[in-house]
């Protein structure tokens, strides 16, 4: 059931980013000496998630990566569990009851890149009692100018079904097909300064309708309020409350630009991200991290965020049907799809536990950041306040 999709796309990819920014700043820290060796990078994760409108989610996670530096070839992996608990206002407003599910997630990947010049490429698989996904997805790369300059194009195509739970896909299935595209550009301003650009394009065809929400239909002249509750919603409605049905094709753009900087003691990393669609949905989203270096073993800082959209332009707080009126063709209840505006806050330490000559040999991770999310022009909610704690242990052997 994914009328959580994105509280679980949010904890995975968390997850998965405490294990590559960490993995990351060891790789550059390591001295000359193990550059010419087999290296083996292992990371075991868990995940947390918990915001107001009752929805909760653990997501425990292991990978592990081997590489030749030397050679300039890698081979990585990740499997992670969601273990999701809901009882939000969407499901309770259909009477459903509270529902716990599980989702299972196996990514591989592969790099070589002897030279200047190399290939990625990655393959993962999704499974859940209601929805299958898998992707795969490829890239070149190139260093330029003594390495100052490097660019990436890569293209990534992922296939997925959702269905009903007890049913099989054969009775009912909704198809969406992604093709996604990427290109990014990589300066070196300085030994201490990076710049990057990245664009984005993404092409969906299929029904992505939720198979389990219902939409509430009003009689011309109601007068909805925002935010108004399962009670009065249910008083106000008409008998009718068909399903979900989003238009079967979307083209989403988006274009980011990060700027990193390395100070003494602390690293500064900023980003801006654009984002236009085919639904007329427009949003922005500025993130900004600062870490800095307490000693040799412990690093800690700040992260903050500002995300705000504007709606696709098929929403409304409440669709109107009645005596001589046709059922909305487009009509959707995710308020993800609406107004909104975000803010996050939230704080990193790492702590190596290794010994006093290679004291990142083991390292601790945890992250915790809180999320207000104001929605704008929606039903049952105006604000949700989310938290969200990752832990992490990796070592390199």
């Amino acid at each position: 059931m994914r009328l959580q999709l994105g509280a679980r796309l949010w904890l995975g990819s968390i997850v998965g980013a405490l294990a590559l920014s960490t993995a990351q700043a060891q790789a550059q820290s390591r001295d000359d000496s193990h550059a010419s060796n087999l290296t083996a990078h292992l990371i075991a994760g868990y995940g947390e998630y918990a915001d107001t409108d009752h929805v909760f989610v653990e997501t425990p996670s292991i990978g592990g990566r081997v590489s030749n530096p030397t050679a300039g070839w890698s081979v990585g992996g990740q499997y992670l569990v969601d273990v999701i608990s809901a009882a939000s206002v969407d499901i309770v407003s259909t009477a459903s009851q509270n529902w716990r599910e599980v989702r299972q997630e196996g990514i591989v990947d592969a790099s070589y890149k002897p030279h200047t010049f190399g290939v990625q490429a990655s393959g993962r698989v999704s499974d859940e009692p209601d929805y299958l996904s898998w992707s795969a997805a490829g890239a070149v790369t190139q260093d330029l100018l003594d390495k100052n300059v490097t660019w990436l194009l890569g293209y990534a195509h992922e296939h997925d079904i959702a269905g009903r739970t007890g049913t099989p896909f054969s009775v009912f299935a909704n198809v969406l097909d992604r093709n996604a595209m990427d290109a990014s550009l990589t300066l070196v301003l300085s030994p201490t300064t990076i710049a990057s650009f990245i664009g984005d394009a993404i092409f969906e065809n299929g029904d992505q309708s939720k198979p389990y929400r219902y939409i509430p239909l009003f009689s011309p002249g109601t007068d909805v309020p925002r935010g108004a509750p399962i009670d009065v919603v249910n008083s106000l409605r008409t008998s009718a409350r068909p399903l979900e049905q989003l238009p079967l094709s979307r083209q989403r753009y988006a274009v980011t630009g990060r700027l990193a900087h390395r100070y003494d003691r602390a690293t500064l990393r900023l980003d801006e991200r654009l984002y236009v669609d085919s639904w007329l949905m427009k949003a922005t989203t500025t993130d900004a991290r600062y870490l800095f270096d307490l000693s040799r073993r412990v690093e800690l800082g700040p992260h903050a965020r500002l995300h705000a959209q504007t709606s696709v332009d098929f929403w409304q707080r409440a669709y109107v049907y009645g005596p001589g009126s046709q059922v909305p063709a487009l009509r959707t209840g995710d308020r993800e799809l609406g107004p909104l505006v975000g803010v996050t806050g939230g704080w990193s330490v790492r702590l190596g536990l290794g010994t006093d000559a290679s004291p990142t040999s083991w390292v601790l991770g945890v992250d915790l950041n809180a999320t207000s999310t104001q929605f704008l022009d929606d039903l049952y909610l105006t604000r949700r306040i989310a938290g969200l704690a990752g832990i992490t242990l990796e070592t390199d052997l």
